[in-house]
């Protein structure tokens, strides 16, 4: 696999996790850049971590991680997604629901990052098939959904106050969306 492939594959593994951190960017009540640099490390480490693991199962038995890959995604993207248009739905007059650091806040923004990258795992799993340095890749999948994050990130607060609320109601559906999608793919193929 050359460096050409590995970038579009790079790129392709942060589209999902783009189209989370513009629905995130959008809800931070005090939009900076360290903000939505953070919010690009987080999603980039996990996103990097992801292949690894998956070069590690797939290196050891494929068969039975393919079994049941798409339905952890599809839970997780499905139900964060329902999550966030039941959020949205709700009354923003008490401040502390605007709140980004709260504790279930940052579980979500995790789980968010953990669903997005089980597409990463995945090729992680098939790339423990070919002649290429995992960590090389992982690097490059880390780096790009790092970079695709924080300008996520920073178009969602400039979207924000164009949109409000329905851009977290656009963002669970888009996660719903991604959810179904991964499952389609892997039941139909």
């Amino acid at each position: 696999m050359n460096i050409i492939t590995l970038s579009v594959l790079s790129l392709a593994m942060s589209t999902d996790a783009f189209a989370a951190s513009i629905t995130k960017g959008s809800t931070l009540k005090n939009p900076r850049v360290l903000s939505a640099v953070k919010l690009g490390l987080l999603f980039g480490c996990i996103e990097a971590i992801a292949p690894i693991v998956g070069w590690l199962i797939g290196s050891a038995g494929a068969d039975y991680v393919e079994a049941f890959d798409h339905w952890v995604a599809f839970v997780l993207l499905v139900g964060l997604g329902v999550h966030m248009l039941l959020e949205s739905r709700k009354d923003s007059d008490n401040e502390e629901e605007l709140a980004p650091n709260t504790k279930r806040s940052f579980i979500a923004t995790l789980l968010t990052a953990v669903g997005t990258s089980i597409d990463a795992m995945t090729v992680g799993i098939s790339l423990a098939f070919m002649k290429v340095n995992i960590y090389l890749a992982a690097a490059m999948i880390g780096l790009a959904t790092t970079i695709m994050v924080t300008i996520g990130a920073l178009l969602g607060t400039v979207m924000s106050g164009w949109v409000g609320k329905k851009a977290e109601a656009i963002g669970g559906v888009a996660l719903i969306f991604i959810g179904c999608g991964i499952l389609y793919s892997h039941t139909m193929a």
